[in-house]
């Protein structure tokens, strides 16, 4: 292994070039250079550490130099405070696992997601930062601009409930409403799984699949995503949308990656901690929910600035969803499911009413708490039909709630508003497109493609 130590001149030169000839030894590395993090207590001028000593004006400017001047397979930390912080460190860490390697230290070792180069045609992938930040209905919105532009698209949904082998939904030739969907209910399927949300309200073939657990860099504990890579490779499409799920990153080698983070999320959340591995990764920022009362001006840019701080060259795009019914509700007096906050649920409404003509005599955001959601079904009266996100207990819940009470159930999806999405996104597209035509379909497998 090529290694890159991490020093620093609180310790006494001899006892670093000692700790570096030891860890070769015990790893069987080769030590191909080192990066000086600061601190002079110790340090003394013209001390020969055995590599090159690479240099810069802060501790991780000296490691991101010296990943760029080196080629490395791990980097070793002998650094400490109070050179070197826990801010410093996790920054240092979406850097080195950004450039594939792995980040070992005295009690932590950090290795970076394997991402399988198995799909055969174009990809992308939509990431978040989390759970409810809108990353499913950015795939969704990407995989139904992708087809009115003619790339024929197919999606890999990866999810909590998925199910147990890669299932695969044919949404341009089925009709998959309520029936369906609680027909898929009653077989154990998890009916308001992303995939199903996708190949309904986008009518693109989806593949589904599961996941369990996610680390700190988004790999999947258990996941049959690579098996639904497969399948979707012999499907009759023409590029590949992977989903991610939560945090958690599809296991696939991809062309280009768009990460969706919410503004209402704190900063440090976004860009510091391994989000910034997350930023260094990806080729996009879609940044959703960028209006009060989630998020005001003030605390966009401030996002924004954290971002241009780990990847300056990152686009970023503010954005806020707007709700689509699926059908025609125009006269209809609903009431409207959703999982947004509370305090943005009246705007969505007036949209709803201002846009599509229905009238929305009843709210509900507790889409994702089946105790609550209940007992605001209870309480709604004079709505003809419930409109709902596919999510959470959409199905089992409010579908089944339509069906005893003879009412229809309508769905609704959620698009993204800001300026130069539709042209970012494609712009992504043709480069996968360029990119996988250029490499005769292969993929990289190296995290930072």
């Amino acid at each position: 292994m090529r290694a890159l130590f991490l020093i620093d001149g609180e310790h006494y030169p001899p006892v670093v070039i000692d700790a570096m000839r030891s860890i070769e030894d015990s790893m069987r590395a080769e030590g191909v250079a080192a990066a000086f993090l600061g601190g002079t207590e110790k340090l003394k001028e013209g001390t020969d550490y055995g590599v090159p000593l690479v240099m810069g004006p802060d501790p991780v400017s000296a490691v991101e130099m010296a990943l760029v001047e080196h080629s490395v397979d791990v980097v070793v930390d002998l650094s400490d405070e109070p050179v070197i912080g826990y801010r410093e460190r996790m920054r240092i860490a979406s850097l080195v696992l950004a450039s594939g390697a792995r980040y070992t230290g005295s009690d932590f070792d950090l290795r970076p997601p394997e991402l399988s180069p198995i799909s055969t045609k174009p990809s992308l992938a939509v990431i978040g930062t989390g759970k409810r930040v809108g990353k499913t209905a950015i795939s969704g919105y990407l995989a139904r601009l992708l087809a009115r532009e003619g790339f024929d698209p197919g999606v890999v949904s990866m999810g909590r409930g998925g199910p147990p082998h890669p299932e695969v939904i044919e949404g341009h030739r089925l009709e998959v409403g309520s029936a369906y969907l609680l027909e898929a209910l009653e077989r154990g399927a998890h009916a308001a799984s992303d995939y199903y949300e996708t190949a309904a309200l986008s009518r693109v073939t989806t593949v589904g699949c599961r996941r369990c657990g996610g680390g700190l860099a988004g790999e999947p504990f258990v996941s049959n995503v690579l098996e639904g890579a497969e399948i979707a490779n012999t499907l009759q499409t023409g590029i590949t949308v992977f989903d991610g799920s939560g945090a958690a990153v599809p296991p696939v080698a991809v062309d280009r990656r768009v990460l969706v983070a919410g503004a209402h999320q704190d900063s440090e959340y976004i860009a510091g901690f391994l989000g910034a591995y997350r930023l260094l990764i990806s080729d996009l920022l879609l940044l959703t929910m960028s209006e009060e009362p989630m998020a005001d001006a003030s605390k966009v840019a401030e996002i924004v600035e954290a971002v241009r701080a780990v990847k300056p060259e990152l686009e970023v795009i503010p954005t806020v969803f707007r709700p689509r019914p699926v059908g025609n509700v125009r006269g209809l007096r609903v009431a409207y499911v959703s999982t947004a906050p509370p305090a943005v649920l009246r705007k969505l409404a007036d949209h709803l009413q201002e846009r599509y003509g229905c009238e929305v005599v009843a709210v509900s955001g507790n889409l994702s708490d089946r105790r609550r959601l209940a007992e605001d079904l209870d309480a709604m009266s004079g709505a003809e039909a419930y409109l709902t996100e596919i999510k959470a207990a959409a199905v089992d819940v409010v579908a089944r709630r339509g069906a005893a009470e003879g009412k229809p159930v309508l769905y609704c999806d959620n698009d993204p508003l800001g300026d130069g999405i539709d042209e970012a996104l494609l712009r992504l597209a043709r480069e996968a497109v360029a990119g996988a035509e250029s490499s005769g379909g292969g993929r990289s497998s190296s995290t930072s493609v």
